[in-house]
């Protein structure tokens, strides 16, 4: 928990790698996932890079696994997760991967094409059955109508070919087309025979297989008389524009029997060779789905590594690579031991090792995460990055999140439900976690399902505060309401029944003892329930609201102690928490004040009135009084104007204390600036930028490189930069940002008031959904009244789920968030770095997943 507080120190480094231990050395570092790669070719075209032939051909054999992967889940074979991730495979087990990869793609594409022939084979002689079936049934029907015998047909047949001179010979040509074209098909032959040719047609009852896509395609069997050879060539040019197949049908129905009992047997044993043949398949599409998963992770990681490679130059003798990358400084062993398991895994004589290198470079952000802390910096970072060494403002999320959350979602019943729903998901981590197809929205839900965990608990809390259940209240403790007679009441008729409303008024209350655990149950029955819940929480929020900003004015000395801005502790730090100490925690101390020195009248005498609750004042007029510098008023004949002795002169030395602050934001720090350039030397040297280019020839260290030993990353850049700035630039600068906080304590400061209006909306919507949904159902009685209350009960469980418990919730995260990165972050967190990427194969496989 305490690399949490600041991202961790990084250090620049650089690596000297043997060629024949780079692959070796990278792949152990993708493993560790602990350096960020810098390119040092950036400027190379990437087709003149060294590694990109090795590269080409992890395209290739990606190609080939996203084939095999296509061919597998065609035929709807199970592709098994993997138990353990495989390593990266040595150089030498490269080539027998991609033999074996191409050797099964041959396969499977010559066990395609051989299916796909065969197919086509038997389609062919399906439709050549439909048309010889079919055209039988024609004939038959011709003969019925002229009532002629089929001996007597095939006489006049016969006589009609031998008659050609005198009568022409009657055609017919017979085929199979696509049921959708029939019509525009029987169109075009009326046209170009001008009505001369006769068509019959017959659908295909079943479906047929398309062998190329295996889908389903219906068809129609055709027969076109005609007569004369030149309309024959027509009608064929037409079929072949339509995309016709054409078939023999002989002329005499015993060829025709003949031709379709040979045509049953043959696709009988064209069924049996189909059979065998998917068996074929099924068995190797099996065997190679139980490796499919193994062959794309080693060939990502192989890509992955290459690619890494190119990002390292070759020294002037090309017998070393070498590498730049950022490195967290407590990881430094782990790198130091991946070069030399690198080394020795290639058997090289000669060591690799890093060498640790200073920079003006401005690192990268790193902060360490376990599941627990890494929603919260997601939170953070979706804002903006911190820059570097920057106050994490997650560690302190983590409490104040779910408690502004809960000061707006406070009731048990939601409560409960929404932390049902955290613990269940992190119970189920593990089985959610490795489901694979999970919606965007339930994965948003799951990456932050601690975040809601502690949602939940601190609402559960803040329910037990509001005492609010579903719109009721629970009266454990009894009230501290004891002289109900003195208590106005008044009835009303609510769906026939008498229902009191109480108007509770503290004159009459006894002096009892206050309700032990937050809000007394009495008011959930008082007429003048809203008055005083809405003055309990708007106070209520006024002071979580300042208490919390004054947090994050306060954590912005971290990072002026830390960046050894000490000027900045005076000019900046010391006026703003001034400024907003003497005008709005003030009004904080004199609501604490009210709630502390006046007291029910009842309970006083004529001499103590003044600390009565008819003379206590209204604490926002003191405030626009007190800014307005008028004076204030007395409540009463009897009441005191103030609540103490000294209130208005320390009023005056609050207000000019604050006013002072202002131009010591405005024209402290460019004053100081302007002071301190002066007294600098002229010809002081500047810091010399160190280059990291890649030199061999500068500083290699063989030695173990030790955390104390390592050079820090210079901070001193910015300061720099600040110098060469003009001084009317500061002054411009400066002032928006005086201006921007003085107007954004108001601003941020009523934004607060956002905890009290969701708070009661919240309250509201529960009781507006029980009294206009679930109460209605209490009406009837009996067998009817049981079946009509369990129906109205689902309708409101569905009611309050969906409104009160995700919009509701929804919408009160949404304001959390806005008041942790507008009204808080905006104190000390200026979120202007970039983001720590490790080369890691488990995040690399984790993005191809999330892509596919």
């Amino acid at each position: 928990m305490g690399a949490m507080f600041r991202s961790e120190e990084m250090a620049l480094a650089q690596l000297f790698i043997q060629p024949e231990a780079a692959y070796y050395s990278v792949s152990e570092l993708g493993e560790t996932g602990c350096v960020q790669f810098r390119d040092l070719n950036e400027h190379i075209n990437a087709f003149q890079k060294k590694f990109v032939n090795e590269v080409r051909r992890c395209d290739e054999m990606e190609r080939k696994l996203r084939y095999i992967e296509s061919e597998v889940k065609k035929d709807n074979v199970n592709i098994p997760d993997v138990t353990e991730l495989p390593k990266a495979p040595i150089p030498r087990e490269i080539i027998n991967l991609e033999a074996h990869l191409e050797k099964t793609e041959g396969d499977i594409k010559e066990l395609s094409e051989s299916a796909i022939n065969l197919k086509v084979n038997y389609l062919d002689l399906t439709e050549l059955k439909h048309v010889l079936e079919k055209t039988q049934t024609f004939f038959n029907e011709q003969e019925e109508v002229n009532g002629m015998d089929t001996s007597h047909t095939r006489a006049l047949i016969t006589e009609d070919a031998q008659n050609i001179s005198i009568r022409g010979r009657l055609g017919f040509i017979a085929g199979v087309i696509s049921r959708e074209k029939v019509p525009p098909f029987e169109r075009m032959l009326w046209r170009i025979s001008r009505g001369n040719v006769f068509l019959r047609q017959a659908e295909i009852a079943k479906p047929l297989e398309d062998p190329n896509t295996g889908n389903e395609i219906y068809k129609t069997v055709f027969v076109a008389f005609f007569q004369g050879d030149q309309l024959k060539t027509r009608i064929k040019k037409v079929c072949a524009g339509f995309h016709a197949s054409l078939y023999p049908c002989p002329h005499t129905q015993q060829e025709r029997d003949e031709m379709l009992k040979g045509v049953r047997t043959r696709l009988e044993d064209l069924n049996l060779v189909l059979n065998q043949t998917r068996d074929h398949r099924q068995r190797v599409l099996v065997t190679v789905a139980k490796e499919l998963q193994n062959w794309s992770i080693m060939v990502s990681k192989m890509k992955a590594i290459y690619h890494t490679l190119n990002f390292f130059n070759m020294d002037v003798t090309k017998k070393c690579l070498i590498g730049e990358c950022w490195v967290p400084a407590e990881d430094i062993p782990i790198v130091q031991k991946a070069l030399s398991d690198g080394s020795s895994a290639c058997g090289s004589s000669i060591p690799s090792f890093l060498n640790i290198i200073d920079t003006n470079e401005n690192p990268p952000t790193f902060n360490r995460t376990n599941k627990f802390t890494r929603g919260f910096q997601n939170l953070i970072d979706a804002y903006g990055v911190a820059s570097y060494r920057e106050a994490n403002p997650a560690l302190y999320t983590i409490i104040s999140f779910p408690f502004l959350f809960a000061v707006m979602f406070g009731d048990v019943g939601h409560a409960l439900i929404m932390l049902m729903f955290g613990i269940w998901m992190i119970s189920s981590e593990k089985k959610i976690a490795a489901q694979k197809g999970k919606s965007e929205i339930f994965s948003i839900f799951f990456g932050g399902r601690y975040i809601i965990l502690l949602m939940g608990l601190f609402s559960l809390y803040t329910g037990f505060i509001y005492n609010d259940i579903f719109s009721k209240s629970m009266n454990i403790f009894g009230s501290g309401w004891t002289n109900f007679s003195n208590i106005r009441e008044e009835s009303i008729t609510n769906g026939g029944e008498m229902t009191s409303i109480l108007d509770i008024d503290p004159d009459f209350q006894y002096k009892g003892y206050p309700y032990p655990f937050g809000v007394d149950p009495i008011w959930q029955v008082a007429k003048n329930k809203i008055i005083f819940l809405n003055s309990f929480k708007m106070k209520l929020s006024i002071i979580i609201g300042v208490t919390h900003m004054i947090f994050g004015v306060c954590m912005s000395t971290v990072n002026m102690v830390h960046f050894k801005k000490y000027s900045s502790l005076f000019l900046e730090f010391l006026p703003q928490v001034i400024l907003l100490i003497f005008l709005f925690f003030y009004m904080v101390v004199m609501m604490l004040m009210k709630w502390i020195k006046y007291e029910s009248n009842h309970a006083l005498d004529d001499e103590h009135i003044k600390i009565g609750s008819s003379c206590a004042p209204s604490v926002l007029i003191y405030f626009i009084n007190m800014m307005l510098m008028k004076e204030d008023e007395k409540n009463g004949e009897e009441c005191d104007v103030h609540m103490f002795e000294f209130q208005p002169i320390l009023q005056k030395i609050l207000v000019f204390g604050s006013l002072i602050c202002i131009p010591v934001m405005l024209l402290g720090k460019p004053l100081y600036i302007q002071f301190t350039r002066k007294r600098k030397p002229e010809d002081e040297e500047k810091p010399q930028k160190i280059k990291t280019n890649g030199d061999v020839n500068q500083g290699m260290e063989m030695d173990e490189v030790t955390k104390e030993e390592l050079p820090r990353p210079s901070t001193g850049g910015q300061h720099h930069e600040e110098e060469e700035e003009p001084m009317s630039e500061i002054y411009i600068h400066q002032a928006i940002h005086t201006i921007e906080y003085v107007l954004s304590t108001v601003s941020h400061t009523a934004s607060y008031l956002r905890l009290w209006a969701l708070s009661l909306a919240h309250a509201q919507l529960s009781e507006v959904l029980w009294q206009m949904v679930l109460q209605k159902s209490f009406i009837l009685s009996g067998y009817i009244g049981a079946i009509f209350l369990f129906i109205i009960f689902g309708a409101w469980a569905v009611l309050t789920v969906a409104i009160l418990v995700l919009m509701e919730g929804l919408s009160a995260f949404l304001h959390t968030l806005r008041l942790h990165w507008v009204e808080f972050m905006s104190k000390f967190y200026s979120g202007l770095g970039h983001s720590f990427q490790p080369f890691s194969f488990k995040v690399l496989l984790d993005e191809e997943e999330a892509e596919n």
